[in-house]
């Protein structure tokens, strides 16, 4: 298990989003996201409702923003959920890293449909970022994504993010995707 550290702040805003820890008026948002075909296409798809709801029951929903990195992402005029951001260590067993040692900083999110397409991915992940430029010292933050999903690759490249590689993981081609933390600082 890595130790280094991990942002650790519990609230970043944009000009229209607020990156906050969940609470229980987000449960039926979060449901509506983990159970989405569409939304989970490239991610192994979707979770089946009565898990999703379990999982919910026996962890609460602020459970599940409770590590540090973890975040909502809510709209910031009407708080209300419009998807989920991770910014955490990427386990050194599993594959794709650009460092001997692993454990690099990874960027994952995922929004509910009804948010694609407005440029809300690439503001949140620039909060997100932008908060650990400020906090952390500077090294390689990853995102891998499969390569048949386009629209995030070409997220990634927009947020400055470079194709490292490929390997296979999940029964699909993942792609390898890093850039330095301290490209997003102020």
């Amino acid at each position: 298990m890595n130790t280094s550290p991990t942002l650790s702040a519990t609230e970043l805003t944009s000009d229209r989003l607020r990156l906050r820890k969940a609470h229980d008026a987000d449960r039926d948002g979060l449901i509506e996201l983990l159970t989405d075909p569409q939304v989970w296409l490239y991610l192994g798809g979707p979770r089946p409702r009565d898990a999703v709801e379990q999982y919910l029951d026996a962890t609460g929903t602020p459970g599940v923003t409770e590590k540090p990195g973890a975040f909502v992402i809510a709209d910031r005029t009407t708080d209300r959920l419009t998807g989920t951001l991770l910014l955490a260590r990427r386990p050194a067993e599993l594959p794709g890293h650009v460092t001997e040692e692993g454990w690099e900083l990874e960027l994952s999110y995922v929004l509910r449909r009804d948010a694609w397409g407005a440029g809300l991915a690439f503001e949140a992940a620039t909060a997100a970022l932008r908060g650990a430029a400020d906090e952390l010292p500077d090294q390689p933050v990853l995102v891998v994504t499969q390569t048949a999903n386009e629209r995030s690759l070409k997220l990634a490249a927009r947020l400055g993010f470079r194709r490292k590689g490929t390997f296979e993981a999940y029964d699909a081609q993942q792609t390898l995707a890093a850039t330095d933390l301290h490209s997003f600082g102020a």
